[in-house]
């Protein structure tokens, strides 16, 4: 039961958000996307090492 209440949950995010999106008049330079994309990489990589580490210590 719980995973359907998730499931709801995130697709009425979903329906909510992405619209708000396509309408906001926020837009990202090519370079931008880049430097960010630079970083995102790397920071999942370091969430799924503490998120491992946090696992096998309990």
């Amino acid at each position: 039961m719980t995973v359907f209440i998730i499931l709801g949950v995130l697709f009425i995010a979903l329906v909510v958000i992405v619209p708000l999106i396509e309408r906001s008049k926020f837009r990202m330079s090519g370079e931008q996307m880049g430097t960010l994309g630079l970083w995102i990489l790397p920071l999942l990589v370091i969430m799924v090492i503490i998120q491992l580490i946090m696992h096998y210590a309990n």
